[in-house]
This record gives C-alpha cells, structure tokens and sequence, in this order.
C-alpha cells in the first residue's frame, strides 16, 4: 500500500473526525506507532515493499475487525440481560400470560363467592327445618335454594380449575421464554470468551510484527518555507531545514514529505476510493550533502539527510514542480522527520511543518488593439469600458513569487475553508506513512 493511499485515509478521517487529528498532542496518536527500523548493518537488498504494506494492513484490519466482533457480541449480550430483566419476551406470551392469570384471579374469586352463597342457603334450610311451625312450602323454598346454590358452587370450581390450567400453560410458556433469553445469554458467554482471545491473538500479532516502539518526540523539528503562489506549468523553490533537538548526535535522519491540491470540496475526497491528492506535483531536491538536483518520488520515499550532531541541522532546497494540466487553486506542501541510530533507539517526529500556496494561471501576453482609419460614417457612442483583471505579482524566474511566503513549522493556513482540515490531516497522514516505511524496512530486515 503506498504512502499516498495512507494519506487518502487520514484526510477522510480528518472529514468525517476532525477531533483525532486537530487535537494536541502527536499527530494521528490512535495510529499503529512506527518500529525500529534496519540499520545500515542489517538492511535487506532492496525490493518491493508492497507485501510488507499489505500485510501490516492486514495485520491492523484483523485487529479491528476482532475489536469489531467482540463489541458487537457483548452489545447482544446486554441487550439480552436487559430484555430479560425488563420482561421483554414475545408479546403474544405476555398477552396470554396477563390474560390468563386476569381469568383465574377472576375464576377464583367468583368460586369464593358460590361457596358463600352455598353456606348462607344451608344455613337458611338448616333454620327453617329446626323451625316447628315452619310451612312445606318455606321448607321446599329453603331446599331449592340450596340446591341451586350447590349448582353454582360446583360450576365455579369447574371454572377455576380451567381457568387455572389456561394460567399455569401461560405462565411455564412466560418461564420459557424467560429461560430462553437466559439461554441466548449463557451461549453467547463462550462466544465472547473466543472473540476476546482472538482480538488478544490478533494484537499479539500485530504487535510482534512492529517489534520495538519508536518513540514519538520533538527531537527532530522541521521548518518549511516557500513562495504565495506558483504559475501552473512552472516550479518554485522551497527551504527545508531539519534541526536535531536532542541531546545527542542522530546516526540517521531522513525527511518525508508531500504536496497536496486541495480540493474544493470534501466531496472530491470522499466520493473517491483512492484520492491522487499529489497527481499535479514533482520534487526535486539538492543539499550540501547532495548537490546535484534529485528527483523525489514523496509517495514512497524520503529525503536521506543523513547524521545530524547534537544541536545541528540539515538544510534542503526543494523545487516543487506544478504540471501543466493542474486546476488553478490553493496548493499545500508539508513534511515531517524521522531518526533512527546504530544503538537502535529511533522516533518520529511528533511535529510538521507546512506551506500553503495559490495555484495561479500563466499571466497572458498583452495583444496589440488594430487602429482603424476614421470614416465618414457617423461615430457610434463608446460601449462601456471593462476593467481588466487586477495584475498578479511578477513571478520569479522559475514561475513563482518571491520567497518568504506562507509557510513555516505549523504555519498558518489560506482562506480555504478546506485548507485547515488538509493541513491537520496532512501532518497526521505524513507520520502514518512515515511509520509504515519503518514497519516495511523493518521486515525486510528480518527477512
């Protein structure tokens, strides 16, 4: 995976969560931190890198996707506990359930009831038969009301007794179905248990192929400086000073950088799987070290600056070139720096520098107006005069203004309203990418 594919991804991060990359604090932070690199002693022949990259993806992407799967499994799980706390079971068991047990309190009582009635009538027949001038016809009265009460009785009995089978069927299909959620539960326990060993066997992965943590500090600082504007078709020189901040002398320090048209919508970014952002851009390079103009390819590799001494730095002159075909726009340049040294302690820059700059046409050539001879035909009232477009500043002899323009360490951004956002995801992308040169590097060694 190239670095600019890396650096697709952090600009759409930066879209969709700014926060991750406008925090303080080291750039794009929640990302894989880089690992110690080869040194010179080790270092593989050189080869294709792109195995590397993809399985470092690979390894980060089986990470999330077990982080992922693990969520996703105790998010159904408490869901689960709270449905079964709550009573949230199918809803024609619980209609059936307050159905049922409603028709059996009702059934209960109204056999209650039968029952007091039947006392109350024996106790009538039993006072009229103790009663010795009581008539045939009170004591057939007393008789028949007896009888109809001990009807009653015995049809509410039958009916409590159905009532309560219909209750006791709805209340075991409410247990069911309470154990049943309690089951889902217990079974989902061991899922869990799997998907947590495998997110550890995953990170044990992962963590194995980036071997040793480099560390993230300011013992490299970069400062960028560059032109306000560059004529489409032309180049413009660039300064890139790298100082050593530390307190010792760095064996080994290179610099990454890249060079962005920002688009003018966040649309352009997402709409795409993977946003060329440096398509219209070439650099070049030279330094005392190197004094011959050097091509960059700044998609896939860095700028060897070589030992720096404790408190010393590495100045750079760029050429960043702007092809023909580009959209006239806003521009943005920025870089980050990394070290590593013989003892193998190494580290990434938790700073960037960048420089924001206008994408301007080619200013035309002035045409010379044809004079006409007056004629003798009548003279036609001027047309309203337009005014010309206001001139853009002289550019330099390599098409671009004078230097001094926008830029610096964490310099301020243009007007875009895109620009701040690019920035920040730039500087956050530069390490991403940065760091899987390390890991690549750092497999090739142990090849």
């Amino acid at each position: 995976m190239k670095i600019r594919r890396m650096l697709a991804t952090a600009v759409a991060a930066a879209v969709t969560t700014p926060v991750v990359l406008l925090s303080a604090g080291p750039a794009f932070a929640e990302t894989p931190k880089p690992t110690r690199p080869a040194t010179a002693q080790d270092e593989a022949p050189d080869g294709p890198e792109e195995d590397d990259f993809a399985e470092y993806e690979k390894l980060i992407e089986a990470v999330a996707a077990a982080e992922a799967k693990l969520e996703s499994l105790k998010a159904e799980r408490k869901a689960l506990v709270e449905d079964l706390r709550a009573g949230n079971i199918d809803e024609a068991v619980k209609t059936e359930y307050n159905a049922a047990k409603l028709a059996y309190d009702e059934a209960k009582t109204a056999r209650g009831a039968a029952d007091t009635a039947l006392v109350e009538a024996q106790a009538d027949l039993d006072a009229v038969t103790a009663d010795p001038n009581a008539t045939a016809e009170a004591k057939a009265t007393a008789e028949q009301a007896v009888a109809d009460a001990k009807e009653k009785a015995e049809a509410a009995l039958t009916a409590e007794k159905d009532a309560k089978t219909r209750f006791v069927a709805a209340d075991t299909a409410w247990s069911d179905a309470r154990v049943a959620l309690a089951r889902q539960i217990s079974l989902l326990d061991p899922k869990i248990e799997a998907a947590e060993q495998e997110l550890a066997d995953a990170e044990a992965a992962l963590e194995a192929y980036e071997g040793e943590d480099c560390v993230e500090d300011r013992s490299v600082v970069s400062t960028l400086t560059g032109p306000k504007s560059i004529t489409i078709g032309s180049s413009a020189d660039f300064s890139l000073t790298v100082k050593n901040t530390s307190d010792r002398d760095l064996d080994s320090v290179r610099s990454y950088l890249f060079a962005a048209h920002v688009p003018e919508s966040w649309d352009d970014i997402l709409d795409e799987e993977d946003p060329d952002l440096g398509r219209y851009f070439s650099i070049d390079w030279k330094s005392a070290a190197n004094p011959e103009w050097t091509e960059l390819d700044f998609e896939d590799e860095a700028i060897e600056l070589g030992a720096i001494a404790e408190g010393g730095k590495a100045d750079v002159t760029l050429r960043l070139s702007v092809a023909e075909d580009a959209p006239a726009g806003e521009g943005l340049a920025f870089t980050t720096a990394e070290y590593d040294n013989g003892d193998g302690s190494c580290g990434i820059s938790e700073q960037y520098a960048k420089v924001d700059f206008d994408i301007v046409e080619p200013k035309g050539e002035p045409t010379e107006q044809p004079t006409t001879e007056p004629t003798e035909q009548p003279t036609a009232a001027p047309s309203p005069s337009t005014s010309a477009p206001a001139p853009t500043p002289a550019p330099s002899s390599n098409g671009a203004a004078p230097q001094g323009g926008r830029g610096g360490e964490l310099a301020e951004t243009g007007s875009s309203d895109v620009l701040p956002r690019l920035g920040a995801a730039a500087g956050a992308a530069v390490v991403l990418g940065a760091g899987a040169v390390f890991v690549a590097r750092r497999r090739k060694a142990d090849a």
